[in-house]
């Protein structure tokens, strides 16, 4: 295992799993989810997404970045639920709340090609991991491109910490396992990665 990751499986109980599924439902109301393209050439990405929390993660022709607002309504992003802030205060040793919720949403034949989380200014703070949905196979290397990598399943439930020499690790998704979680009637997976973006102080 990488170190710095660290895997707690099963975190959220189905209960859990499903007040968690509830408030981003809301979020996805008061912040639509949309398809973000790839910078420069503008290609649509597999995985569609949505934010809450004073900042999100977007991505289009002009690049990586975070802003206060969703880029296709305009409007702020809605508040981080409390449920995930406290999941935050839990799992990450940080003293500080997280700024960005990122929430990705798989599709069966969605994916995530290798990347580093790299666009915060604050690198000491973890980047906290939570799955809902069916299984994905999870990959993870080191902090160059071509380090080697491996993989393990993430079910749904399941929370990833990336900290200390695995903060900058390259990682990403390779397939959804559809079938292997009953928790979305639509099936597919929700991952949510709380961030913090700026310098605290």
């Amino acid at each position: 295992m990488t170190a710095g990751l660290r895997l707690r499986p099963g975190y959220l109980d189905r209960g859990a799993q499903e007040t968690v599924l509830a408030a981003l439902r809301g979020v996805m109301r008061a912040a639509p989810i949309y398809t973000p393209r790839m910078p420069n050439s503008g290609k649509p990405m597999s995985v569609r997404m949505t934010n809450c929390g004073p900042l999100g993660w977007v991505t289009d022709e002009r690049g990586y970045r975070y802003q206060a607002s969703h880029p296709v309504t305009g409007a702020p992003w809605p508040p981080i639920p409390d449920i995930l802030l406290e999941a935050w205060r839990d799992l990450a040793p940080y003293p500080h709340l997280p700024e960005a919720c990122l929430v990705n949403v798989y599709g069966p034949d969605a994916r995530m090609g290798l990347h580093q989380d790299r666009d915060e200014e604050d690198l000491s703070a973890p980047v906290v991991s939570l799955s809902l949905g069916d299984t994905c196979l999870f990959r993870v290397g080191g902090q160059k491109r071509n380090d080697p990598t491996h993989s393990f399943r993430l079910a749904s439930g399941d929370a990833v910490v990336l900290g200390g020499a695995a903060r900058l690790a390259f990682h990403g998704v390779d397939r959804i396992m559809p079938g292997t979680s009953t928790l979305l009637p639509e099936g597919g997976r929700i991952n949510v990665t709380l961030r913090r973006v700026t310098r605290a102080g």
